[in-house]
């Protein structure tokens, strides 16, 4: 596997759709910075938010999950609960190459905060908009900004095709449009 530069993300963006939109460079202008960058692409989350609430005393199961312990917001800031998360999902659409794998890694400038992004791979040929999980690992209440830089993508790419990719086995986060809850097919 080789881990893919800035020229060839650029040229898979322009040509392939594969990051829309896609910002060519670096985007800082007081914010959390977001867009392309050496060897990989750093991804904003949209100002759409589902803030993990306990008021009915659920268990999480990721089998039988139970929506109502979300609380859906709309808005340019979403404060996190302490030692809580919430879902976001990215203002990027993507379309992942066949020979292709992603990883997705939180901004450090979040990580120093405390707040950790989680998100599994992006697999050959997934799309869709990325559903993040956005944890709060202090005491206090936490914010994060709507519009701004969350977490850094890698491409890496194989030597060889995959055998049976993500839209091969009918994947069941292909395509999704907004932030996705816990399924089992």
């Amino acid at each position: 596997m080789a881990i893919k530069s800035d020229e060839w993300i650029k040229r898979m963006a322009m040509n392939h759709e594969m990051i829309k939109p896609f910002a060519e460079g670096q985007v800082r202008n007081g914010a959390i910075s977001y867009g392309l960058s050496s060897y990989g692409y750093d991804i904003r989350i949209a100002d759409e938010f589902k803030i993990f609430t306990n008021v009915n005393t659920a268990i999480i199961d990721p089998k039988n999950f139970n929506s109502q312990s979300f609380v859906d917001i709309k808005e340019e800031v979403c404060i996190i609960p302490p030692n809580s998360f919430c879902l976001a999902r990215t203002v990027e659409y993507f379309k992942i190459p066949r020979n292709i794998l992603t990883i997705c890694l939180g901004k450090s400038t979040y990580a120093r905060c405390g707040i950790i992004v989680n998100v599994t791979p992006f697999e050959p040929e997934w799309e869709g908009y990325a559903t993040l999980e956005i944890s709060n690992t202090t005491p206090l209440p936490a914010k994060i900004y709507a519009n701004e830089g969350i977490a850094q993508v890698i491409f890496l790419e194989a030597d060889e095709e995959c055998r049976v990719s993500y839209r091969d086995k009918k994947g069941k986060y292909q395509a999704q449009l907004g932030i996705t809850l816990p399924k089992v097919n």
